[in-house]
């Protein structure tokens, strides 16, 4: 179990100390969309495994992973990736669930896309993501036929069979039904085990924890911002 977080209601630290060995680290970022700037002086280090930015709304945690994730240059700082560069594209598993998806795109033809995105990528894990959170019935449909919670599980899933260096996923449980809720914790207790052991990060935000059992190696804490 990787350490614990203070209490809301205490000034939050910037962040708990990483179990394992650090694979990115955020040095002092200063960022924001357009002319706002939401992080100041951000901090933070992340090892392999399961990790969580850990914020209210308007803290900056899409900001956080938009960073991490190369799609948004920070204003300050830097990103440091196994002590070297950023990430590259092809190290990143990262889509902003609010972006729009491309009319024609379904499920299925997601994933097709994604096998020869990803080395690591298992169909067997996809297969029994789509199961869990019982989207066979989805699977050929235009994803814009899909409801909010429909799209964020096929995100999910793809996300947790991708078997990419670094996952980033943005606020998970946004619009789930409670039985998926439950098979996503179920399914993240799987996938940090998996990626601590391939020296892989997982990380994720979020407004709290999720599930007081999950194995959270780190835990980034974001101050609202003023």
């Amino acid at each position: 179990m990787g350490a614990s977080v203070s209490d809301h209601n205490e000034p939050p630290a910037q962040h708990s100390a990483p179990a394992t060995p650090v694979l990115l680290k955020a040095e002092q970022i200063d960022a924001g969309p357009g002319s706002a700037q939401v992080l100041r002086g951000w901090t933070a280090q992340f090892p392999a495994g399961l990790s969580l930015i850990l914020g209210e709304d308007g803290a900056g945690k899409t900001t956080a992973l938009r960073v991490l994730a190369g799609e948004l240059a920070p204003r300050g700082g830097r990103i440091r990736w196994r002590g070297g560069p950023p990430p590259g594209a092809g190290e990143v598993f990262w889509r902003d669930p609010q972006e729009p998806w491309p009319e024609a795109l379904s499920p299925r033809g997601w994933a097709a896309q994604l096998r020869t995105q990803w080395l690591q990528w298992s169909q067997r894990a996809w297969e029994r993501h789509v199961d869990g959170f019982d989207l066979q019935m989805h699977l050929s449909k235009p994803m814009y036929q899909l409801s909010t919670g429909g799209r964020r599980k096929v995100l999910l899933a793809a996300a947790l069979a991708s078997g990419a260096p670094l996952t980033l996923i943005d606020e998970p449980v946004a619009a789930l039904d409670r039985a998926s809720i439950d098979y996503l914790c179920e399914a993240l207790d799987e996938a940090a085990q998996a990626a601590a052991e391939a020296r892989r990060a997982l990380i994720l935000a979020h407004y709290d924890r999720l599930d007081e059992g999950l194995p959270w190696q780190c835990v980034a804490v974001l101050p609202l911002a003023q």
